[in-house]
Parts: C-alpha cells; structure tokens; sequence
C-alpha cells in the first residue's frame, strides 16, 4: 500500500483536459518521448506521476499503464504513467485519477488516497 496525492500545485498542475491532453503544455517528465503520440493514445486513461516502491523508472516507465485500487473503498482505476515524481508513491490528475477513485469522499477530506497498484497493459 502507498499514498497517492493529487496532482494539485505539483507536477502537473492543472487536470489534463485543461491542458489539451498536451505533455509539453504540462512539462511532464515522459514529454520527451510521449508527446508527439496520437491524442487518442494520450486521452485513453488519466495521467499519473510515478515514484512507487516497486516497478520501472524514468524513461522505462513513461507511458506504462497502472491498475489502481482505493483500499478504503475498493474502487479502481487504469491510469497512464506520463511524470514522475520524489514523494515515495503516485501523483494523480485530481479529475481523471484522484476524484473517480475518492467515492467516499475521505481520500480528500485526508489529502491523500491510500492504495495498492499493479502495472496492467494498456491495450495500446
């Protein structure tokens, strides 16, 4: 289990349809290698930035796909790994990741969501 906090004045600062689904817009991390692929590809799952315990790093884990699980609540999730980040577990788009996860509503009312992860194929 980690924590998982949403991506608000961090990272990506903003969700990611506000930005155009635009890696550069948001200077993310994977930008460099993800950001000329389709819209399509870059609009399938929210974004998250990456740093957990266990799993690739840096360029091996840009455009990976998460499987997330809110332990709390046993919602779940896919997410796309576009950032990375140095907080020890996941930063999550707020409205594509973070709030669909929070279905109690604790995950914000706390500033973080407790959840497991397991990296899955993204159907690309």
């Amino acid at each position: 289990m980690l924590r998982a906090l949403a991506m608000l004045g961090q990272h990506i600062t903003t969700t990611t349809p506000a930005n155009g689904w635009n890696l550069n817009a948001v200077s993310a991390y994977c930008a460099t290698w993800d950001a000329n692929k389709p819209l399509a590809w870059r609009k399938k799952y929210g974004w998250t930035a990456f740093c957990g315990p266990v799993g690739p790093r840096g360029q091996e884990a840009c455009g990976k796909c998460l499987r997330i699980t809110n332990t709390r609540t046993n919602a779940q999730i896919t997410a796309r790994i576009v950032d990375q980040c140095s907080n020890g577990g996941l930063d999550l788009d707020y409205n594509t990741i973070f709030r669909p996860l929070d279905t109690d509503g604790n995950g914000y009312n706390q500033g973080h969501l407790t959840v497991n992860y397991q990296f899955v194929n993204c159907g690309d």
